[in-house]
């Protein structure tokens, strides 16, 4: 489905202003404000400022499990596909920092049953990505490590990278970052 243009423009203008503010702090009327229209319009555009966050951010966890879901059912190695899931991390964090960074910081705003949904799916993730480092360990590719904290330290290692990007004036090149991360993982697990 595609959004219209002044729709897309309405939601990224909620994005900014929810990065800026929080998700608890901003008000549609803050938001009707920054577009410069009248609070009643901005329900032309969306039910709520729930129907905001719930937006982005199943949005941008279709795009994260996609991306690790083309990578598992790929014939590579368990170490290439650990590097292509840290790559396409940081590559959505560098195109998407705002939404990912919802998805840090403001997940917890979700209301039932959309928090237990997107709970199930964060914890799906980290599902897989246990899944790969077992898979490593066991094909001698990895060190014997303890998954569930090994999983948890990349994770957590790669989670902060949106906010390198949701400075606009931030220069760094995502694919130099991305060799400096898989460069500080991988020291800890390939055998």
């Amino acid at each position: 489905m595609r959004i219209s243009s002044k729709k897309e423009d309405f939601l990224q203008t909620s994005l900014q202003l929810i990065h800026e503010k929080g998700f608890k702090a901003t008000t549609m009327r803050d938001i009707a404000e920054r577009m410069d229209f009248d609070v009643s319009n901005s329900y032309n555009y969306i039910k709520s400022k729930q129907d905001i966050l719930e937006l982005f951010l199943f949005r941008t966890s279709e795009e994260f499990h996609g991306a690790m879901d083309n990578i598992l059912a790929s014939s590579y190695t368990a170490d290439e596909k650990l590097k292509q899931v840290i790559s396409a991390h940081i590559q959505v964090s560098a195109k998407r920092p705002l939404e990912v960074a919802l998805m840090v910081n403001e997940w917890r705003n979700l209301k039932d049953p959309k928090y237990k949904e997107y709970v199930d799916l964060r914890t799906s993730y980290e599902k897989k990505m246990a899944r790969l480092l077992r898979e490593g360990v066991k094909t001698g590719v990895f060190k014997e490590l303890n998954i569930k904290i090994t999983s948890a330290l990349i994770l957590s290692s790669i989670r902060w990278v949106y906010d390198s990007y949701a400075d606009a004036s931030n220069t760094i090149n995502p694919v130099e970052l991305e060799r400096q991360i898989i460069g500080l993982v991988f020291g800890g697990v390939i055998n």
